[in-house]
């Protein structure tokens, strides 16, 4: 606070003399606010954690030639990821929550290239849970994967009753995701040409929701674009 000091020269009036004012600025109620705002900021402020994305890599498994093709064919899921254009605007179409309308084509087994079975592709979409179910592409990699999941979900109650702790509900989630004594997919995702880099990270988040272990990322191959060209051929409305 500025502080105003008056000088009168002993008290002797001369007259047309001007009064001498010597100006006290007192900077403690400044630095007083200072240090409350600081305090202020330090205790309100959230601290940030930086926002990753964990992975579950894929297994090291020796898998012998002689098994490779039984387990393309009883094992293998392909996703083949695309995004909902508008075509008349030429931007992705959004559904009722403001959301990218992703899709997925997926198959089991290997790709038919007859085109002899009309329901070997199929159409499914990013939904995830409602009502608590399994929904969309979610639903079919649940099934796929029902024995690890059941496991899983036995495990992740035994934590939320304090039965384990964090630490051993990861270790034993890793291990039961990686047992081989169960039937698991290998699901290979597929970006096609018009997926954003969104409808990549939604198949990888299913994979970690799932507790899937075993996939890969490829490019699509010329024999997973006759399929969809022939799946829309088939369902012109969808």
């Amino acid at each position: 606070m500025a502080q105003i000091e008056q000088s009168d020269n002993g008290g002797k009036k001369k007259k047309g003399a001007q009064k001498k004012i010597a100006i006290h600025v007192d900077f403690t109620p400044m630095v007083d606010m200072n240090m409350l705002l600081i305090t202020f900021f330090m205790l309100c402020t959230t601290m940030i954690k930086s926002q990753t994305l964990q992975l579950i890599l894929p297994t090291n498994e020796d898998v012998k030639k002689e098994n490779q093709n039984q387990a393309k064919k009883s094992e293998a899921v392909t996703l083949i990821l695309d995004t909902e254009y508008n075509a008349q605007s030429g931007t992705p179409v959004v559904d009722e929550n403001g959301k990218t309308k992703h899709l997925v084509y997926y198959y089991t087994g290997i790709a038919d290239t007859t085109f002899s079975t009309p329901d070997f592709l199929k159409l499914e979409e990013f939904v995830g849970n409602q009502n608590n179910q399994p929904q969309g592409i979610r639903a079919i990699l649940v099934k796929r994967n029902e024995a690890v999941m059941k496991e899983y979900l036995e495990l992740k109650k035994r934590w939320q009753n304090e039965e384990i702790t964090k630490e051993q509900f990861d270790s034993l989630a890793k291990v039961n995701a990686a047992d081989s004594t169960k039937t698991r997919p290998v699901v290979v995702i597929k970006p096609g040409p018009n997926t954003t880099y969104e409808g990549l990270v939604n198949a990888l988040d299913e994979m970690q929701i799932n507790q899937i272990s075993r996939y890969s990322i490829e490019l699509p191959t010329h024999t997973d674009t006759l399929l969809i060209n022939e799946y829309n051929r088939r369902n012109p409305s969808k």
